[in-house]
């Protein structure tokens, strides 16, 4: 609490530049800062803790209607004779409790006010008690050397009220001071309306596969990422479901009639943009069906729409969008990918990875944890392994003198030239590991890696009988690699007619 006479300083109060605003400057800049925190309409403002009036009057003088209430009788007579004509009204009374009956208020306003009072968040408790609906808190407040209320402090107390508060640093301008400063000066503006459950947008993300192939779109237009590559996306609106959200969004970017049951969940997203909120994203695929293929239905905001290899990524994509194909190709099922401000939208290779995968609940008793091949000749291995996993999804996950590894999800795949190899060949027919046999999405991508093996050492076994080699119902190639390992790849399929 002050032990400062504010009558004995009535006097001579209006002698600071700030206080009496006599300098044009001063009270020009006080004017539009004020301007912009009040309401465009006429409304009704109180002013606590008015002193002589100089906040007052230019309230008045923008069209308001004023009150002004102040513990001291001379402050109070000196904000009178200054207000004289405008419709004001002045009162002498505790800034903490002002003597305004059951009146509401469009606007209260306190300047160097809050960190005088013996307990600052009744005040405030009682001061958003005097607004409407809608209203506005403005507080001037600061810190000078050493004393006074700081910003942060002044937002937590109004936290427990609103969480509509505006900062705006004051220091900065020395026309408001008629002079430089170089202490904490600031404003804040609270709007009374009560603190509600936290919410996220949904939004939701189309992975269109064409076999080793994904479909992105460049946005343009929007405001937001323009020039990047990114998902066709959206968000969910009120009263819709995630999927049937994704339909919908599907429709409108690309022109395509998805049914619920070609939907697949990829993965679950938390993001957050640099200086932006919170989104949950659902990412989904589909596969692209070559009788209904994709258009760019609104040009307006897309400039491009084409087919890119999953496995080889542009780098000129929206980051957390490239982190959920990462991750989709990795096995995860749930990121989190969180800039701080900043940062920039776009993907940045080499850049600080944001993305943090969560592991999934699951019972992993009895689950394959990792498969580990020796090899005799590890170059040879890497190029033809580390070709196919690679395609198939697997990411490069150890490294060692005499190894490597790929890992999907929480299982890999070691090849390893042990130096406790004995000789001999590997040889498929004999006991032991005859083949592994990993899943590929469709035909379409089946004889893609069919055609590209051959330039990576792979053969196909069993041409003459390909792709039917496992028997009518079952789509598959059989590749062997030049050590004789053999993988077995399989597609969905029908039978042949």
């Amino acid at each position: 609490m002050t032990t400062i006479d504010w009558d004995a300083a009535a006097g001579s109060f209006d002698e600071e530049p700030d206080h009496g605003l006599l300098d044009p400057a001063v009270r020009d800049a006080w004017a539009g800062r004020l301007e912009s925190w009040l309401p465009a309409t006429r409304g009704d403002v109180l002013d606590l803790g008015c002193g002589t009036g100089s906040l007052s009057l230019l309230a008045a003088g923008q069209g308001h209607r004023v009150t002004a209430v102040d513990r001291s009788p001379r402050m109070a007579e000196k904000a009178r004779a200054k207000l004289a004509g405008t419709g004001a009204e002045v009162l002498v009374g505790d800034a903490a409790r002002p003597p305004v009956g059951e009146r509401a208020f469009d606007v209260v306003v306190a300047r160097h006010v809050v960190w005088l009072l013996p307990d600052p968040a009744a005040a405030l408790e009682h001061w958003f008690g005097l607004l409407k609906p809608g209203g506005r808190l403005v507080l001037v407040e600061g810190v000078w050397n050493g004393t006074g209320l700081s910003a942060i402090t002044l937002t937590a107390l109004l936290s427990a009220h609103t969480e509509r508060i505006h900062h705006e640093d004051l220091a900065s301008d020395s026309r408001l001071w008629g002079k430089k400063v170089d202490d904490e000066r600031y404003a804040l503006v609270a709007r009374a309306m009560p603190p509600h459950r936290h919410t996220e947008v949904v939004d939701v993300h189309l992975i269109l596969r064409r076999g080793p192939d994904v479909l992105l779109a460049r946005r343009s237009n929007t405001g937001y990422a323009d020039g990047l590559l990114h998902l066709p996306s959206g968000h969910a609106e009120d009263g819709e479901d995630v999927r049937e959200a994704m339909i919908r969004e599907a429709a409108e970017e690309t022109g395509l009639d998805l049914d619920p049951d070609e939907l697949r969940v990829a993965l679950v997203m938390q993001h957050r943009g640099p200086g932006g909120g919170a989104r949950m994203g659902w990412f989904f695929v589909a596969e692209y069906d070559p009788e209904r293929p994709p258009r760019n239905a609104e040009p307006e905001k897309c400039s491009e729409l084409d087919w890119f290899p999953l496995a080889a990524l542009p780098d000129d994509m929206v980051a957390y969008c490239r982190a959920g194909l990462d991750g989709y190709r990795s096995g995860e099922r749930f990121l989190i990918h969180w800039h701080r401000d900043g940062e920039p939208v776009a993907y940045v290779p080499g850049g600080a990875g944001r993305a943090v995968a969560l592991p999934a609940a699951e019972e992993t008793t009895g689950r394959v944890h990792h498969i580990e091949l020796w090899v005799a000749d590890l170059a040879a291995a890497e190029r033809s392994w580390g070709w196919l996993l690679g395609r198939l999804g697997h990411v490069p996950y150890q490294h060692w003198a005499h190894g490597r590894s790929w890992r999907r999800g929480s299982a890999y795949v070691v090849l390893e030239q042990s130096p406790d190899l004995v000789e001999g060949a590997h040889d498929r027919r004999r006991p032991g590991l005859n083949h592994l046999a990993f899943h590929v999405a469709d035909r379409a991508a089946l004889d893609a890696l069919t055609a590209e093996a051959p330039a990576y050492g792979w053969r196909l076994l069993f041409p003459d009988r390909h792709p039917y080699a496992g028997g009518d119902g079952h789509h598959a190639a059989y590749l062997e690699d030049p050590a004789g390992f053999e993988v077995e790849l399989v597609a969905a399929s029908r039978p042949r007619p």
